[in-house]
């Protein structure tokens, strides 16, 4: 297949929250334009297929689909039954043709860059999913799929199923393609939908079931929920529906952490919270509760000019993190870059950091919740103590903190006792688990620790 530079959409999953931020790192890296879904946590980005690998290399994005097709306002019939011959019917009138172009491009990207073989999804309590049970085994060798992936082929003439006759549907010609390609064993396939909105007559299992099935019929691909070769993704939410094909199977938020802890967080949302900060260069940035080191990890990754040290005060967080670089270090050291990291892991008291005052340009953490990790009783005490000591080491007038948590009441009352070493910037709300948390950005402000009612209190020493 030429690998044509031909315009296509991308629609990509990103942390909800993060959107604005995410559309900039992809007017940044990619001089292109993405616009924000109305449904939370996702982008559209056009772009020409030749810069498909470079999508695929953006830090703020988790799973991403070609579209094959988008509705703003769809108008779902009244019943179930009706709902079901619209479905069936739309399967047939969809133009399918680029977007498995795309598809199969995409596959030879994953196999340039030696992506290690699959593993079955989870299946997420929001998705609906359509399947039956093949015993056929799914080809080990991409090249195999390859030649699955003739049948697909479509003749320049037949692109734009519009500008022919009404006769001369893209059914029939499906048709004659797996009549001409007879023997070829046909690919596996579910249909996920996603579905959001009180005005629907069906729920995301039955859009899923009866969608699938009319994608079953018309491409005669055989249905399996978990060694599938194609993911058709339904996305519903309201009237506005999205028809694509997944491009990812496994998120691209796993792609720094080797060795994981009970609150891990995902590198997308480490990615925009550094975002936040805006490092420059020869900042020295501070995760004084790093657990796994999600964030500072992220952040030498993209910022190699500025230096990170990262802290925890329990050891065996300081040991995944220090396994995790080493995870990092060998990946590029096999890479053929003979460089370290700037960074340095250390296993400290968050409440009394071994650190000049007035040192620091940007503290960035995820404080505990009081869920997994803690309590909201021991935050009380813990989060005016985290305050104070990181003004105590942060630079007067433009140090910046940029801190998540979900204990949002305890933060802002412990904000409010410190509210002369710190001023509230802007908060990004964002989804972290289910759980509904915010990210702080927070400005250092002018007063020189020491000379207010604030910083008077004798240094603490964290216990928990």
């Amino acid at each position: 297949m030429q690998e044509l530079d031909e315009a296509v959409t991308i629609g990509a999953t990103v942390p909800t929250g993060f959107e604005h931020t995410a559309a900039e790192e992809v007017q940044e890296k990619l001089e292109a334009t993405a616009r924000v879904s109305k449904n939370r946590g996702r982008i559209y980005l056009d772009i020409t297929t030749d810069k498909l690998f470079k999508v695929h290399q953006l830090k703020s994005l988790d799973n991403l689909f070609v579209v094959v097709k988008d509705y703003d306002d769809y108008q779902f019939k009244t019943t179930k039954e009706e709902v079901q011959l619209d479905w069936q019917e739309l399967a047939t009138k969809l133009p399918w043709t680029n977007a498995l172009e795309v598809w199969k491009l995409n596959n030879s990207i994953k196999k340039r860059k030696g992506r290690q073989k699959r593993t079955n999804p989870t299946k997420s309590d929001q998705c609906g999913n359509f399947s039956t049970k093949s015993t056929d085994t799914v080809p080990s060798d991409p090249e195999e799929l390859w030649v699955d992936l003739e049948s697909l082929e479509v003749k320049e003439n037949q692109r734009d199923v519009s500008s022919q006759p009404e006769d001369d549907s893209e059914e029939e010609k499906h048709s004659e393609i797996q009549d001409q390609e007879s023997g070829v064993t046909p690919l596996k396939f579910r249909v996920t939908c996603n579905r959001a909105g009180d005005k629907h007559c069906f729920t995301s299992n039955d859009a899923a079931r009866d969608f699938g099935g009319a994608v079953q019929e018309f491409f005669q691909w055989k249905a399996d929920m978990t060694k599938f070769d194609v993911e058709v993704l339904l996305n519903i939410h309201n009237n506005e529906v999205v028809v694509g094909l997944a491009l990812t199977v496994e998120s691209l938020h796993r792609r720094n952490i080797s060795h994981f802890g009970p609150t891990t967080l995902r590198s997308t949302l480490a990615y925009g919270m550094l975002r936040l900060c805006k490092p420059q260069v020869s900042d020295v940035i501070v995760d004084p509760m790093c657990g796994t080191g999600a964030i500072p990890l992220e952040g030498v990754m993209e910022w190699q000019n500025s230096f990170f040290l990262a802290g925890d005060n329990n050891g065996t967080a300081v040991s995944r993190s220090v396994n995790n670089i080493k995870h990092i270090l060998k990946r590029t050291h096999d890479r053929g870059s003979s460089s370290g990291l700037p960074l340095d892991v250390v296993q400290w008291d968050l409440c009394n950091l071994p650190m000049r005052s007035s040192s620091v340009d940007i503290i960035i953490t995820d404080m505990p919740f009081g869920k997994r990790m803690g309590s909201k009783k021991k935050n009380w005490e813990l989060y005016p103590l985290c305050l104070r000591e990181m003004a105590r080491v942060c630079k007067p007038g433009t140090a910046k903190a940029v801190l998540l948590t979900q204990d949002k009441k305890c933060f802002l009352k412990a904000l409010s006792q410190m509210e002369g070493l710190w001023r509230k910037s802007h908060t990004v709300w964002v989804n972290v688990g289910g759980l509904h948390a915010g990210v702080f950005v927070l400005k250092r402000t002018a007063v020189v620790f020491g000379t207010t009612s604030e910083d008077v209190m004798e240094p603490h020493t964290a216990t928990e």
